[in-house]
């Protein structure tokens, strides 16, 4: 069956299945790879994208729940005020060290910031749970959210 979703601002038709998962679409049909596949559960946060400006599980996301929908994934997110910040902090905060979970983390804490500008470590705590990084920079990246907040207060 053919679908139009909108990806990064850009209309994309694809012909698949109703059920198939968004992170597939993503991967394997459009050839964006920034969005990684972990569990295939939604339970580690690696596949998170944005919809309609909402941290995702693309995982568990099938396209025919999209409808019209605003998809943002990795590839875009530093276009937006909140996920450039988040990128130069954790740059700044050298928060990487494998990497594969990054654009999940980076998605959701870019949501995080675009929601709330000034998040408590309460905030972070409950915006990250999902996230897991099997390197273990939890520091780096509660450091790196708080650092692009600060930015966000001073600019």
């Amino acid at each position: 069956m053919a679908f139009t979703i909108n990806i990064n601002g850009t209309s994309h038709s694809v012909d698949v299945d109703g059920d198939t998962s968004l992170l597939w679409v993503l991967r394997d049909v459009l050839g964006m790879t920034g969005t990684k596949f972990g569990c295939g559960m939604a339970l580690c946060g690696a596949c998170t994208v944005h919809i309609d400006g909402a941290a995702t599980r693309s995982c568990i996301t099938s396209v025919d729940s999209l409808d019209k929908s605003m998809v943002t994934t990795i590839e875009a997110i530093g276009a937006s005020p909140a996920g450039a910040k988040i990128q130069k902090a954790w740059l700044d905060h050298e928060v990487v060290q494998c990497g594969y979970c990054q654009s999940g983390q980076i998605m959701s804490a870019s949501a995080l910031l675009a929601s709330n500008p000034r998040p408590t470590d309460a905030d972070i705590d409950d915006a990250m749970s999902g996230n897991i990084c099997r390197c273990g920079t939890y520091v780096r990246i509660r450091e790196a959210i708080k650092l692009a907040a600060q930015s966000s207060k001073e600019g």
